[in-house]
């Protein structure tokens, strides 16, 4: 199982860092290593708590637990110089957002990658920016269509 080094790690991204751009704002040394699945989870679209809005103007991505599921992803290789800016991005230090170790499969065999899982989740539909830039980035890297049918799917609920 390959994954992080001594000098970087490896980050399992399923919403709006699927965008390169996005995620190198605040994570410049962020490279496309893969695509990758990960097993038994599901992806789904809320919100934090109680919030009724956020700078998305809708849910935004997060993984759940669920035997037999599955969530296609882009793997990225970060230095570990930029594991506090991806972890501030993600809001860990709010309580927003927890990291995950998970076990991600690729053409290249599977890879330990870090991840994130939204902490009290309440389901709300993603807003059309952000269907729009996670949707985008889909079919830029692979065929799959598992994101761009799931959050078409969302959309419509």
């Amino acid at each position: 199982m390959s994954g992080a080094t001594n000098s970087h790690f490896m980050y399992f991204a399923f919403g709006s860092n699927l965008l390169k751009e996005r995620l190198q704002l605040a994570n410049p040394s962020a490279t496309f290593c893969s695509t990758g699945r990960l097993k038994d989870y599901e992806l789904n679209f809320g919100l934090w708590e109680q919030h009724v809005d956020n700078a998305w103007h809708g849910g935004v991505a997060t993984i759940e637990s669920s035997p037999g599921a599955e969530v296609w992803g882009v793997i990225w290789t970060l230095s570990n110089e930029n594991l506090t800016s991806l972890d501030n991005q993600e809001g860990v230090s709010e309580g927003i957002y927890s990291p995950l170790e998970v076990s991600v499969e690729t053409d290249k065999g599977v890879m330990r990658c870090r991840t994130y899982q939204m902490n009290n989740f309440h389901a709300c539909p993603p807003s059309p920016q952000y269907k729009q830039v996670c949707a985008w980035k889909t079919h830029k890297h692979w065929s799959k269509d598992n994101i761009f049918e799931h959050l078409s799917s969302s959309v419509s609920h």
